[in-house]
């Protein structure tokens, strides 16, 4: 099947996680309060708007953080929401205890997800930890989508899957700015 993803997205420059006031701005505004470990942006719009930030392990006030890759963008996030809603959560852990590649795959994004957050710092409290669920479930699409989005198609098996159905049932779509 092809990916209707596509490897670039139309975003400006998609490698740059700099982090501008006015990114701080709109994350709060998304947010609905002032955004905390902040690190990077990991995926934006077509329009520049923060889609997903990647966020520390470990927040200021020492309270440990295992969600790295952290979703954002108001029309994805209501997105998610009505997937998890419709019960694909549960269509997908089941899937997970009958085929051995997508549980594979699964295994390997959680690896990454792990590798990813290890970059920003060990945290001893959530060591070999990661999210959404992983590894052999599945507890939060946002995680996951939040997950496919920084680190592209390919890496996360059920993030990207969750994306195409977006797309799919007229729900989100990751080539239109709808900030």
């Amino acid at each position: 099947m092809n990916d209707p993803r596509p490897d670039t997205p139309d975003t400006p420059d998609a490698a740059d996680e700099t982090v501008t006031d006015g990114d701080l701005a709109v994350l709060a505004t998304q947010l609905g309060r002032t955004p905390r470990g902040v690190v990077g942006i990991a995926a934006r719009c077509p329009a520049g708007h923060p889609l997903v930030v990647r966020t520390l392990p470990r927040l200021d006030d020492g309270t440990p953080f295992p969600t790295v890759f952290y979703l954002t963008g108001p029309s994805v996030v209501a997105a998610s929401s009505t997937l998890e809603a419709n019960g694909v959560m549960r269509e997908m852990t089941e899937r997970l205890t009958v085929d051995e590649e997508l549980a594979a795959a699964y295994r390997r994004a959680h690896e990454h997800y792990l590798a990813e957050r290890e970059a920003l710092g060990h945290v001893v409290e959530i060591d070999g930890i990661s999210a959404g669920g992983m590894p052999t479930r599945v507890k939060c699409l946002h995680v996951l989508v939040a997950h496919a989005l920084a680190a592209g198609p390919g890496v996360q098996p059920l993030g990207d899957e969750a994306i195409v159905r977006m797309a799919a049932d007229g729900l989100w779509d990751r080539t239109r700015c709808t900030c």
